[in-house]
């Protein structure tokens, strides 16, 4: 096993920047070299006024007309000023800088850079960037690279630090077969890493891009081999047969299973009782009836002398998983023994559970990846049910193998995935669909609007909430500064708690934020303490909230169509009509027929089928999804024929080595091994 390189060894990242870096999910120099940049700002020359267009990011050159003007909305201060060239005029706003009125003096000539707006007749940039022409000419023709941050840390810090790790680690670092690379025309790696950081071309950024998503799916590929011929030696010890009490809840309850539920059931039983173990996906859109068959399986086992797990993303996820259950269990009397076990139940409840889950007393375990410490000792447990965030990895199987379990394990997944990419990604797996939706469900009301519409938007929230109802907002960056044009959460929530009436509760949330943090405001949304929650997709799993009916999504334009549909997923959960506003900000003809889909569709297999035959190169940097597979820099929808090449080339290479122990893939199998623990050390696999 390399040795890995604490970042404390770069020159200016002391202990406390290091803490800021550790929070990114970067530890050691070779996490930094793998942190790929989010986007690249290209600093185009300035054009005349005339021939801005909404949705894109320009330079303008222009003299500031008349005294700027300064409102104030309740905590929010907007600077107003109207600029011009020969061509036109345009609109500057600007949050909390009233320090501006006095810099922007007029006559005078600014260059103003930021995503352009169109607002009735008015081209409209909001925080703008200011630059001095010479300052801007330097600028010019460059690619600069713009990370994901967190507060405290700059993208000029993450910048240098990433130049110094380059220089540390590229030394002899291809580990890549001369075969692989020569047969699908790779670019070498240390190549690749210098040029996704600092390409001085686009097309250099590209080939770099090519290769280092070549490698992610290639290395992804090889685990899926190693976990597929681990689950061959599964016989199935746990063979379960139907029982009275599975039965007589299908007939208890009040609804009828659809048929595509019954046809997964069905599938699902006979894994049960069949001669290997149950390793199975589920894949079905929200609101398909994916829990009620969890909780069908579960009870099999239970009632075959077993005990399950179900385990879920989040700890408000996993609450609302072991409420549910304690009330089903309630009304029809099942004989579930539950416990909730999560990473902040206390010392103390937690040994009492362990004692009950080692003694067979507790039949059902609920919760997050605790469920798989070391110190839990199950009896006798038979089936795992998990979620695609919480992919049942490799060395979990081993875990539990080494406490003499080959369990079941069902995947339930929510991310509707067409068949040729989800035999690929899961190809460990049986996939099983649930392509149908219960007849009762209302389908979500969905409209795509430019910007223009958000005053309407603002008060249809509004008029929603005093009903009764809540709302969330989905913004595609953190904080102001990330990336020009696109909104902020940070920003966002003090202008809509400007816009909005006084008696509503806007709170906001992102994935930055502490974990206590993240779950205090996910349950006070839960609770109905908030009415509109701000948010960036870090929401795509996480809270069930039925009384939300209302999504509504900013700059929409830059988020794949199957990322969208998740997003949506969010509401349409309970028995009031529910509505999706996409925000476009471009005026891109192709961009507005491409989230058209979304307005006509609501079958999520449909739009990924969609998404895949439209995303090209030309999507490359939109919002990522935080939802599938954990992929740092492959997308599976615009990389789907990298992915297909990444397999074919996994493939060969194991059916030539298998578990790589010639000296040739000597190298490769080291980092496959670096991978693995590093992944492993942040709860990935």
């Amino acid at each position: 096993m390399e040795k890995q390189i604490p970042l404390t060894v770069l020159k200016g990242v002391g202990e406390k920047t290091a803490k800021l870096f550790y929070k990114l999910h970067i530890k050691t120099v070779e996490d930094l070299v793998a942190y790929y940049p989010r986007s690249y700002d290209v600093f185009a020359p300035c054009v005349p006024l005339a021939e801005v267009a909404a949705g894109q990011v320009c330079a303008v050159r222009a003299v500031v007309v008349g005294n700027p003007s300064v409102k104030k909305a309740k905590h929010l201060t907007i600077l107003t000023a109207l600029v011009k060239d020969e061509t036109g005029t345009m609109q500057m706003t600007f949050f909390n800088m009233p320090y501006l009125r006095s810099v922007l003096k007029p006559g005078g000539y600014y260059i103003f850079r930021g995503m352009v707006e169109k607002r009735g007749n008015l081209y409209v940039m909001e925080q703008p960037k200011m630059y001095q022409r010479d300052e801007y000419d330097k600028l010019t023709g460059t690619m600069q690279p713009i990370y994901p941050l967190t507060a405290g840390l700059t993208n000029q810090a993450v910048k240098k630090a990433v130049r110094q790790a380059i220089d540390l680690t590229m030394q002899n670092a291809e580990y890549m077969p001369r075969t692989v690379l020569d047969e699908y025309g790779l670019l070498g790696y240390e190549e690749a890493v210098e040029w996704i950081h600092f390409p001085k071309e686009y097309e250099d950024m590209l080939q770099a891009r090519m290769r280092l998503v070549f490698d992610e799916f290639f290395v992804f590929m090889l685990q899926l081999r190693m976990a597929k011929e681990y689950s061959k030696q599964q016989e199935n010890r746990f063979q379960m047969l139907e029982t009275a009490e599975t039965i007589r809840l299908l007939e208890a309850l009040p609804y009828e299973l659809t048929n595509a539920q019954k046809k997964v059931w069905e599938e699902i039983r006979t894994d049960l009782s069949g001669k290997y173990s149950m390793n199975r996906l589920v894949q079905g859109d929200v609101g398909s009836g994916k829990t009620i068959i969890a909780l069908l399986a579960l009870l099999q086992a239970v009632t075959n002398g077993y005990q399950g797990v179900l385990m879920a993303p989040t700890e408000v996820l996993a609450e609302q998983h072991f409420e549910a259950v304690a009330e089903l269990t309630k009304t029809y009397q099942l004989p579930f023994h539950p416990v909730l076990l999560t990473g902040s139940v206390s010392a103390k409840d937690k040994k009492e559970m362990y004692g009950k889950i080692a003694s067979g007393e507790a039949n059902l375990m609920i919760g997050t990846h605790a469920l798989f410490q070391e110190k839990v000792i199950y009896k006798n447990l038979a089936l795992v049910i998990t979620d695609e965030q919480h992919r049942f990895g490799v060395r979990q199987r081993e875990a539990l193998a080494g406490k003499g379990e080959d369990v079941h394990v069902l995947v339930m997944s929510a991310t509707p995935i067409p068949r040729t990419l989800a035999t690929i990604l899961y190809g460990d797996l049986d996939i099983s669909v649930i392509d149908e939706l219960p007849a009762d469900r209302l389908p979500i009301k969905n409209c795509v609007v430019g910007t223009g519409y958000r005053p309407k938007a603002y008060e249809f929230i509004a008029k929603e909430v005093h009903a009764g109802r809540q709302a969330y907002v989905i913004c595609p960056m953190v904080e102001p500064g990330e990336m020009d044009g696109l909104e902020n959460v940070i920003d966002y929530c003090d202008k809509l708690r400007a816009a909005l009436p006084a008696d509503i509760q806007v709170a906001y949330l992102h994935g930055q934020m502490k974990p206590e943090q993240k779950r205090n405001i996910m349950e006070a949304y839960a609770k109905h303490d908030i009415d509109v929650l701000v948010s960036t997709t870090v929401i795509e799993v996480g809270i069930n909230v039925p009384n939300a009916t209302v999504m509504m999504i900013e700059n929409a334009e830059r988020f794949g169509l199957a990322g969208l549909h998740q997003l949506r997923g969010r509401v349409g959960r309970g028995k009031h009509q529910s509505y999706c506003i996409f925000i476009n900000s471009s005026e891109n003809q192709q961009t507005t027929q491409r989230l058209e889909i979304l307005n006509k569709s609501n079958d999520g297999f449909y739009i990924a089928g969609e998404d895949l035959k439209l995303r090209g190169p030309g999507d490359l940097f939109g919002i990522r999804q935080s939802g599938i597979m954990n992929f740092r820099i492959g997308d599976i929808y615009s990389d789907a024929s990298i992915l297909q090449k990444a397999k074919e080339a996994a493939d060969a290479i194991w059916e030539q080595d298998e578990y790589l122990r010639k000296t040739e893939n000597a190298r490769l199998n080291s980092y496959l091994e670096n991978r693995m623990l590093q992944e492993e050390n942040f709860g990935i696999i």
